[in-house]
């Protein structure tokens, strides 16, 4: 465990502090205080592209990492790589108010972390950065570097997840579905196992066939914070081919491009 903490300092060492929103411990809030969602639908903020507040969370924190790779390499590291080049995307095509947000702590108290910080900060659009895994019933061992591993070659690709429970369900629905778009031509493919039954609690409903949005309402980012809210999994790093491909400067940059481009198109919409 040591070895992948140090990893992922390693990471947030390599960029100036500046750079980052950084929620630390003595900022959590707790899930009371976090204002739910109201069921009627609000009005989007209106897109003004040098003002427009987008907030790209790196999904999970270095205390609780999310997956671990084929090759045993924390989900986090992957997340923070691809959420910082989209800010860098983002902040390229003129989007100067987009912050890149990092939380610490352990897996519950983070999310109402980033929702709060996300709120607090007036965002107009919030996306939050993950890779995927599968459930653990579906996993195959090997070794890697002379230790134990988990892989799963069965499924691969990328997916986006908004929650009807956001009261911005409509915008943050269509902010997906462009996203999904712009991924497609880019040549890449979602993944359609969410809809299957050997995904058990995992199971979700498919909103868009073509490009891969799915509805998941209890996720907390996506359905407490006030803004149009929507989560990429931006592949699975579980597929020990997906693996490398996400590690990857080709598929940064397909990825991070694919997002830049439907924000681009979002923004001439409103």
């Amino acid at each position: 465990m040591r070895h992948l903490r140090s990893f992922i300092v390693g990471l947030l060492t390599a960029i100036p502090l500046s750079s980052l929103a950084v929620v630390g411990s003595s900022e959590a809030v707790p899930a009371r205080k976090v204002v739910g969602p109201k069921a009627k639908q609000l009005s989007p903020a209106k897109c003004e592209i040098p003002k427009f507040r987008i907030v790209v969370d790196v999904g999970h924190t270095p205390d609780s990492y999310g997956a671990l790779s084929a090759r045993n390499d924390p989900e986090f590291g992957f997340n923070f790589r691809l959420a910082r080049l989209i800010t860098t995307k983002l902040k390229s095509e003129g989007f100067a108010a987009t912050r890149l947000l990092v939380t610490d702590g352990k897996a519950r108290p983070s999310l109402f972390k980033r929702v709060s910080a996300a709120n607090e900060g007036k965002a107009d659009l919030f996306l939050s950065v993950h890779h995927d895994s599968v459930p653990d019933k579906l996993l195959e061992t090997w070794e890697f570097d002379g230790a134990k591993s988990y892989f799963s070659d069965r499924f691969s690709g990328h997916s986006l997840f908004v929650s009807r429970q956001n009261q911005h369900f409509a915008t943050s629905l269509m902010l997906a579905r462009i996203i999904g778009r712009q991924l497609k031509e880019q040549g890449l493919s979602y993944a359609s196992q969410y809809t299957l039954p050997v995904m058990g609690r995992y199971r979700r409903q498919l909103l868009d066939k073509d490009v891969g949005v799915y509805r998941y309402d209890g996720l907390v980012v996506l359905s407490r914070t006030r803004s149009a809210a929507v989560l990429l999994e931006a592949g699975s790093i579980i597929n020990r081919d997906e693996e490398m491909e996400m590690n990857s400067p080709e598929r940064h940059e397909a990825v991070a491009g694919a997002v830049a481009a439907a924000m681009r198109e979002f923004c001439a919409r409103r």
